[in-house]
């Protein structure tokens, strides 16, 4: 490396450490569009805030919430959908909580070993089994769920009830209008 790269990478550590999300999005955007030529940088805001978000979101509900009562975020969206819309069968748990076949399956052989969920046949297809709760699993679920809750009500009050109203909606278009071009994913 010459020492005016070396120079360079040194200066940009130097420039990167004082960056926070929102001027690394805008250094981002800049350089997109002046050193590569990118044309879209609203669409890369956008995303980049969305996940952002997203993550912050799930990291602080974990932390706060979940962690402390023994539960991962993935155990916690496994229970949520069996508890809500169970007994139903693994590959319908994978769809509503967006994991894979594999990780549901894996992450109820925890669930029924720690009594919160309950794996058996099903009377209609002795090939299948149906994810259902324990009573264990159903007690905790719903004295977890108060206080995640009243976490998301925290996050959510930020907005008034109309914005949040106009997020749903315009997360749901983002949503919906995801078969106009090629996606990929599991739902």
């Amino acid at each position: 490396m010459s020492d005016e790269a070396t120079n360079d990478v040194s200066g940009g550590q130097s420039a990167t450490n004082d960056l926070d999300f929102w001027s690394f999005v805008e250094l981002a955007n800049h350089r997109l569009a002046t050193e590569y030529g990118f044309r879209h940088q609203l669409a890369t805001e956008v995303l980049l805030t969305l996940n952002r978000a997203s993550n912050i979101v799930t990291y602080d509900l974990e932390a706060a919430v979940h962690r402390p009562h023994g539960l991962s975020w993935s155990a916690f969206r496994l229970l949520f959908v069996t508890w809500l819309a169970g007994p139903l069968e693994p590959k319908r748990a994978a769809v509503l909580t967006g994991m894979s076949r594999a990780a549901v399956s894996n992450l109820a052989k925890t669930l029924v070993a720690e009594d919160l969920l309950d794996r058996s046949p099903d009377a209609r297809d002795g090939r299948s089994v149906r994810l259902s709760l324990t009573e264990k699993g159903h007690t905790h679920m719903v004295s977890v769920f108060r206080v995640h809750n009243e976490r998301e009500h925290e996050w959510a009050t930020v907005l008034t009830d109309t914005e949040q109203r106009i997020l749903i909606m315009l997360l749901n278009k983002l949503i919906t209008n995801r078969h106009q071009f090629d996606v990929r994913g599991r739902n």
